[in-house]
């Protein structure tokens, strides 16, 4: 009789454990559900947009070749200036559509100590001016050609268009991945005027040749 009740015993004890791993197994897989959902709520649901490294870090310095053969410049050049460093190529689509964007930007905040740096990447000079003489040139950007993508590389540039925002001591504070609109850009330069976080945005697909 006694063995009758050690099994029935045993029985329940182990019907008790396994009642308690299949609520730990389920526990565990709603934080994994919960933790993917608030993960892709911050960084997108395209596996091709992720969060910049570079954001909250000092912006890179390598010297970028003006695109009108006149020498090189540096993001340090432009110390105390707010810096706008956009990403582009006359084969991206995204591009043209944000370019009206840029040239409004550019004008606009010229005398806040606003500096627009355009960087043509993975393109020819003849397709880069021929979209700059379609679509317009902005005296207040300064045009520079990435030459041998090594500065992209320095910048972890994803796709096209990108754009990171520097603050007035050379730190990377924003980066918006897709095309810009004017409300998104002027909100983001003011807000860094105004010395607030601004962290990563993403606005759509990023495209690459």
């Amino acid at each position: 009789m006694s063995s009758e009740v050690e099994a029935n015993q045993q029985d329940s004890d182990a019907s008790k454990r396994g009642g308690k791993m299949v609520w730990a197994a389920i526990a565990a897989a709603v934080i994994f559900i919960g933790l993917g959902i608030i993960f892709t709520g911050r960084f997108g649901g395209d596996p091709s947009i992720s969060s910049s490294p570079l954001v909250g870090k000092q912006a890179p310095t390598d010297p970028i070749a003006l695109m009108d053969g006149s020498g090189q410049i540096s993001v340090s050049d432009y110390a105390g200036d707010i810096l706008v460093v956009n990403y582009w190529a006359s084969w991206c689509l995204s591009c043209r559509e944000e370019h009206p964007v840029l040239l409004r930007g550019a004008t606009e905040y010229q005398d806040l100590g606003v500096t627009f740096l355009a960087v043509n990447y993975q393109d020819t000079p003849s397709n880069a001016v021929g979209f700059l003489d379609e679509l317009g040139w902005s005296e207040e950007t300064i045009y520079t050609v990435d030459e041998g993508s090594s500065t992209a590389f320095a910048w972890g540039v994803l796709g096209l268009p990108e754009t990171f925002f520097v603050d007035r001591s050379g730190i990377v504070v924003g980066k918006v991945s897709g095309p810009l609109s004017y409300p998104l850009l002027s909100q983001t330069l003011d807000q860094i005027i105004l010395g607030n976080a601004i962290g990563d945005v993403t606005t759509g697909e990023v495209e690459n040749r």
